[in-house]
């Protein structure tokens, strides 16, 4: 999601349901051309070509748009079950620094800054022009039943028409692929053995003072409150929680449940799991080449 439809959201504007730069410096990452370089793999990549045909589409209709730079993960996607990284929770704890980071981002962003420069009539022409103008077009159905719909017109579609192809398909394979994973975790902490390993964890959590029935309640007293915790307190925290993590065994026991119900759940939605691969690996030529060109 790019970082000022953010704000768009805010003021309900985005049409969906259920669901040139300035300045004279050259960013890190970024060629003497100005456009970013990709930094990791295939999955980067394909983003960054998706984020340059949007910029050359929003162009197009007269928008100014600056390319979106990775969003990093946040704690509940990194450690989906439970804190385990020691030298991730002494530097970061629960990663409340790095959300302040983010947010600090999100104001400095110049998209952002360009989208509350304009006129209110100009940003919902702005979210149409990406987004399209209703969510119709492009429709799904999840697996626990849900229908969700967005657009097929707009330059967040029309980027991925041009990069994917089969713009049904990308949009069917991505939103039930990504639900798979919301479900992955349900699965997992519903298991009988993660909840037995969480029984051993919970009790070297209270040897260490630390009275949290699992790692979801400790991680809500930490980064819930209304007033913030000091740092040094959740780190305090989080770090108890990780060395807890591993001397339990309750890492090793969420990490072997989550490969265990990925490939289940990949069985059980063949289709969309190889739809996804193969749109991707089909991208990727031409993900590359828009890229070296920079458009």
């Amino acid at each position: 999601m790019h970082r000022w439809t953010l704000a768009l959201l805010t003021a309900g504007l985005l049409a969906t349901t259920a669901t040139a730069c300035a300045g004279t410096t050259t960013p890190p990452g970024a060629s003497a051309s100005g456009t970013p370089r990709p930094a990791g793999g295939p999955a980067e990549t394909l983003r960054l070509a998706e984020q340059l045909l949007i910029r050359t589409c929003m162009e197009k209709e007269g928008h100014k748009y600056w390319i979106e730079p990775p969003v990093p993960q946040d704690v509940s996607a990194r450690f989906p079950y439970v804190v385990d990284d020691p030298a991730w929770a002494r530097a970061h704890g629960y990663g409340t620094d790095l959300r302040r980071e983010r947010e600090a981002q999100v104001h400095s962003d110049p998209n952002q800054r360009y989208f509350h420069s304009v006129p209110a009539g100009t940003r919902a022409v702005l979210v149409s022009d990406l987004n399209g103008a209703r969510p119709q077009g492009l429709s799904a159905r999840l697996p626990n039943g849900i229908r969700v719909s967005h657009s097929d017109q707009g330059c967040q579609a029309t980027a991925e028409r041009q990069l994917y192809g089969d713009l049904q398909a990308w949009f069917r394979a991505t939103r039930v692929t990504d639900s798979l994973a919301g479900m992955r975790v349900g699965l997992v902490t519903a298991d009988k053995r993660y909840k037995a390993a969480v029984t051993v964890w919970a009790r070297c959590m209270r040897e260490r003072t630390y009275r949290y029935a699992d790692p979801a309640r400790a991680r809500a007293a930490a980064t819930l409150p209304k007033t913030p915790w000091p740092h040094d307190k959740e780190v305090r925290l989080a770090s108890a929680e990780a060395a807890c993590a591993v001397s339990s065994g309750l890492s090793s026991v969420a990490g072997s449940l989550d490969s265990e119900y990925r490939d289940r759940l990949r069985r059980e939605h063949p289709r969309e799991t190889a739809d996804l691969a193969r749109l991707k690996r089909e991208a990727l030529p031409r993900a590359r080449a828009i890229v070296a060109r920079g458009d």
